[in-house]
């Protein structure tokens, strides 16, 4: 087997809290003299490890996702391999040229034309001005910023940033490509086009590393994966199998407390506080009968004054994949002026999905432009169970679909012509 490509060793990253700024020369110099000596040095006040300990390694053409919640460490991890930040301790060992696409506009600088962060960027990988021209077409079209190449950067959308940076990351010459949650800016024809170049470049043999919520994509793209808890690995496996482990931290429960939930995006403006699934007769439950109604009460806290609020569920499958998306503007609903507490109830009649184990995503939306306020990412589950009946007896495989729509058939021609119309039999 040939070397790996990526190497891991006993990485850490230690955080103060409260501190800003690096320690001082003294500071660093006291430690190593303790470590020198064999002494462990006192620990800091307020310290926080983002990562501990933390080994694995990478072969060549290998396509790495890393799965977590928030706050587990995926972040921190792929900044030290990028070269943005030092470990605590530890060694992280990458052979060959690295590009990486952290965040929104990072490698970015704001002063400059898009052509020429282009060049730059190709610049810090160590490629010469040659070798950046011959890809350069390529980059402008994949990222459809041909009318504003010339135009500084800081004047570009979020969106046309996300897709420069992607384009540069995955057309320049680099051995590993590091990818961190920023494709979920663009729009879903340039995440389809991304996903497109990303396949392209597994099958030609790219080293990939990626840290994605999106379940499906892992698992189409990842050969495999990586699970984090705490600033630890706590798996190595096939994304099948870590997918399923790292899902399996959402239990089914009647009613989940949120507001010290981590694994969360938005503005913070407010919170959803409490999820609570309940049934006809208003008690808590963990599963609803297939075909039956699903009762959702959502607690909140609006800490600003917020106007035009909408709330929901998104709804995913065990894999993660969502499947709906449950909203409160669907009947009209909207909460014009908000502050501090409050409760909504949804009723969500027919559910039509297939038995099995399913995750939740309650959100808040604010504003005009429907700004993600809250969405706190599959933090309980509910059991559909089959039911006696009109629609208990049906056979339904989950390998063959996800959601029951009823429906009427009729025949058009037969050899006894028969024209009546025909109720669909059950299976």
């Amino acid at each position: 087997m040939s070397r790996p490509i990526i190497e891991v060793e006993g990485l850490s990253k230690k955080y103060r809290l409260g501190v800003v700024g690096a320690t001082t020369l003294r500071d660093d110099i006291g430690r190593m003299w303790l470590r020198l000596r064999g002494a462990t040095p006192p620990p800091d006040e307020g310290e926080f490890w983002a990562l501990r300990d933390v080994s694995f390694s990478v072969q060549p053409g290998e396509v790495v996702g890393i799965i977590g919640r928030n706050g587990a460490g995926k972040s921190t991890l792929l900044k030290i391999l990028s070269r943005i930040t030092e470990p605590t301790s530890g060694r992280a060992t990458l052979r060959g040229r690295v590009a990486s696409l952290l965040e929104v506009g990072t490698g970015f600088h704001p002063d400059l034309t898009g052509r020429e962060n282009v060049y730059l960027n190709g610049s810090i990988l160590g490629m010469k001005r040659a070798e950046i021209s011959t890809h350069f077409d390529e980059i402008v079209a994949f990222a459809d910023v041909a009318k504003f190449i010339d135009t500084p950067v800081k004047h570009y959308s979020s969106g046309m940033r996300v897709r420069l940076a992607f384009a540069v990351a995955a057309f320049l010459d680099a051995q590993v490509l590091i990818i961190d949650e920023v494709l979920a800016v663009g729009d879903a024809a340039f995440q389809e086009r991304c996903m497109g170049k990303l396949d392209d470049d597994a099958r030609a043999g790219r080293t990939i590393l990626v840290v994605s919520h999106n379940s499906a994509m892992m698992q189409h793209l990842c050969t495999k994966c990586i699970h984090l808890l705490r600033g630890q690995v706590k798996q190595v496996g096939t994304p099948a199998d870590i997918i399923a482990e790292h899902l399996a931290e959402a239990r089914p429960e009647a009613g989940v407390a949120l507001r010290t939930w981590h694994d969360r995006s938005g503005t913070g403006e407010a919170l959803v506080t409490e999820l609570a699934v309940l049934g006809p007769d208003a008690k808590p439950l963990t599963s609803v009968p297939f075909g039956g109604t699903l009762n959702i009460r959502l607690k909140g806290e609006c800490r600003a004054v917020l106007n035009n609020v909408m709330v929901g569920v998104v709804i995913h499958n065990a894999a993660g994949e969502p499947l709906l998306d449950l909203q409160s503007a669907h009947r009209g609903l909207r909460l014009d002026r908000v502050q501090g507490d409050f409760v909504i109830e949804g009723k969500f009649e027919n559910i039509g999905l297939y038995p099995g184990k399913y995750l939740l995503s309650p959100w808040i939306t604010a504003g005009a432009e429907n700004r993600s306020v809250d969405f706190a990412r599959m933090c309980t589950a509910i059991r559909v169970i089959p039911q006696p009946g009109r629609f208990g007896d049906l056979k339904l495989d989950g390998r063959w679909g996800k959601y029951w729509v009823d429906s009427t058939w009729r025949v058009l021609s037969h050899d006894a012509s028969v024209t009546d119309d025909v109720p669909l039999p059950h299976a």
